[in-house]
């Protein structure tokens, strides 16, 4: 019997993280999906699962609080073997700028969207062992080039995590493979309207918004691009190759 490769995805039962888990899916990846609330998988990704016999199993587990190793044991301990490719999902996404960030708000981004991964990162690449060389994708945000001024301590949090990908590629050399996807505007929330999305589409230097499956798509690249690290793939229909004053949901 073939032995799947396992894939952990962290936020990945639900909006892009369910997208990218449900690609790794049909792509023949064993799941493990992380999430910090016990929830079950968006209709969608639940669908995927079955139509692909896929072996999964959800691990239900603050990021923000708990030590990552612990979270690496657990998923080692129940699947009977390391993980081969890490996908660095989850986020938090708050709406303060440089006049109400607080160290609250920047201590609680961080946390969640750099140590978090980088930590992961670390206990993975330690229960791995030298002889493995898992894949790692970090999920970035586009705006990492061209920052403005919303969402400061998110946007913060992103560029740090993109400033890792050359470092830490680097420190591990053959040990593991370290890579991140930047995405534009792909799962639009209740913020926006239709309209709106219509018109930032068309402000976009390939005349349209980035799908998620686009962005899933990037992630199984790089789980399986065995000569590449160290490398960020924009999934944004361009948007990093301009400047925006503000957020999408404010243009």
């Amino acid at each position: 019997m073939t032995v799947r490769p396992l894939a952990i995805v962290t936020g990945g039962k639900r909006r892009l993280g369910a997208e990218i888990a449900a690609k790794l899916a049909a792509a023949g990846y064993a799941l493990a999906l992380v999430s910090h609330m016990d929830t079950p998988p968006e209709t969608a990704l639940a669908e995927a699962l079955q139509a692909n016999a896929s072996e999964w199993h959800p691990f239900t587990f603050d990021l923000s609080a708990g030590d990552p190793a612990k979270l690496m044991d657990m998923i080692t301990t129940h699947f009977g073997r390391t993980a081969d490719l890490l996908v660095n999902n989850a986020a938090m996404f708050g709406q303060d700028d440089w006049q109400t960030m607080t160290l609250e708000t920047l201590e609680a981004h961080f946390r969640l969207n750099l140590f978090a991964p980088l930590l992961l990162s670390q206990a993975l690449v330690q229960a791995a062992g030298p002889k493995a060389r898992p894949a790692i994708v970090n999920i970035l945000d586009q705006r990492i080039v061209n920052p403005h001024h919303d969402q400061m301590s998110y946007t913060l949090s992103k560029q740090a995590l993109a400033a890792s990908i050359r470092s830490m590629a680097a420190s591990f050399a053959g040990r593991a493979r370290y890579n991140g996807v930047a995405p534009g505007l792909v799962i639009a929330t209740d913020d926006y309207t239709a309209e709106q999305e219509t018109r930032l589409a068309q402000m976009m230097p390939l005349g349209a918004l980035p799908s998620p499956s686009a962005v899933a798509d990037a992630v199984v690249y790089l789980a399986q691009a065995q000569d590449v690290t160290g490398q960020v793939i924009f999934v944004d229909g361009g948007a990093h190759l301009k400047s925006f004053d503000r957020d999408f949901m404010h243009l």
